[in-house]
């Protein structure tokens, strides 16, 4: 940043779906956001963010009159590049507020005006979500502090433990844990979130859906619940929220586990893509998921860049 990063604008809006007035100071609240505005609430994206270089971008192409909060942003910001922060980055807003990056741009289900006007909109492409970690009052004019940055081209993961008895306390989950280090020091990857659920079918897509829909999270694992048992229904749920399968990861991973031991026959485990996520299930020690992710591993990183949006055949970066 060649600039002391600050807040140009704060913007709030009564109703969702229209444009935010700009105003002097604003109070935001811990897991909720800026009190008073429509987007605040329990939720993932709390506050939208964007960067007053694409605003004026904006401007450029023929909107000189753009105003802060007609792209129905929360919260302009000068002197940084939100581009470069991927989700988990942490930004230091004034003295006390601190917000986690969540989302990075997000699905346009209708063009608003300014698309119609410009043929363009910024904040499905350029905008960032966010949740807000610490709360307090907040101005326009102060001061913006990059506290933690996750490079936008970090691999983003998530892992759900699925076990009654570690959701209960019974058990120790160590099988979580083991799959997220494998991703951490192997693919370079940033753990989102690592959370233990029981065996709950319903529960299981529940969070499934919550991250593979709008999170920008590339790999979601899903570690237990993939046997015969009564209680295991991790497959039943994969495949009940995935578009499409892919049965070679499945068979990868089965091939692979027979030269150990032959109950691995006996694995139901299923994998697809959910919009751009991929979603794996594993088995649920920590020796089975970890043999059964460190199968997968020579080919993650080149099918995450697919689903991203490579072009090439060679995996290089967009």
């Amino acid at each position: 940043m060649s600039e002391t990063a600050s807040i140009q604008a704060i913007c709030v809006s009564e109703q969702k779906g229209e444009r935010k007035t700009p105003v002097a100071t604003a109070h935001l609240l811990k897991d909720h956001g800026i009190e008073g505005d429509a987007h605040a609430g329990d939720w993932h994206r709390q506050v939208s963010l964007l960067a007053a270089s694409d605003v004026d971008s904006m401007r450029a192409k023929g909107l000189p009159d753009l105003k802060a909060g007609d792209f129905a942003e929360n919260i302009v910001l000068s002197g940084i590049d939100l581009g470069e922060l991927g989700v988990g980055s942490r930004l230091r807003l004034g003295s006390d507020v601190v917000v986690s990056l969540t989302q990075i741009g997000k699905v346009c289900h209708a063009h608003c005006a300014i698309y119609h006007q410009t043929g363009d909109c910024i904040m499905p492409r350029r905008g960032v979500f966010a949740r807000v970690l610490e709360g307090g009052r907040l101005n326009a004019g102060d001061e913006v502090e990059v506290v933690e940055a996750v490079p936008r081209t970090a691999l983003q993961c998530v892992v759900l433990t699925i076990s009654d008895r570690c959701s209960r306390g019974a058990a120790e989950d160590t099988a979580g844990p083991a799959v997220a280090a494998l991703l951490r020091d192997e693919l370079g990857a940033h753990l989102y979130a690592l959370e233990i659920i029981p065996d709950e079918q319903e529960q299981i897509e529940a969070r499934l859906r919550h991250y593979a829909n709008g999170h920008t999270i590339d790999l979601v694992c899903a570690v237990g619940g993939t046997g015969f048992s009564p209680r295991d229904v991790t497959p039943e749920a994969v495949s009940a929220v995935v578009d499409r399968p892919t049965p070679g990861l499945d068979e990868a991973m089965r091939q692979a586990s027979l030269q150990v031991t032959p109950h691995a026959m006996l694995s139901r485990a299923t994998s697809g893509i959910c919009g751009s996520t991929l979603v794996i299930s594993l088995p649920g020690s920590e020796r089975g998921s970890t043999q059964n992710i460190q199968t997968l591993l020579p080919a993650l990183g080149h099918g995450i860049k697919k689903l991203r949006g490579d072009p090439s055949d060679c995996g290089r970066w967009v």
